[in-house]
């Protein structure tokens, strides 16, 4: 079978635009690469630093 048959002339070249790479999910998670890793390590360095690094007795 040769692919879809589009009955708009123009529904074959706006097609892309149904890409699930052009969703809005994507293209939000896409706008901040590396937030995710980047707030998990200030989460773990705030818990070091409050909780686990011992605490000098110079302010």
């Amino acid at each position: 079978m040769p692919g879809p048959l589009y009955r708009d002339p123009w529904a074959q070249r706006e097609a892309w635009r149904r890409h699930p790479i052009f969703s809005k999910r994507t293209q939000f998670k896409a706008m901040f690469p590396g937030l995710g890793w980047a707030t998990a390590a200030f989460v773990a360095y705030v818990v070091y630093d409050d909780f686990i690094k011992p605490k000098s007795a110079h302010h």
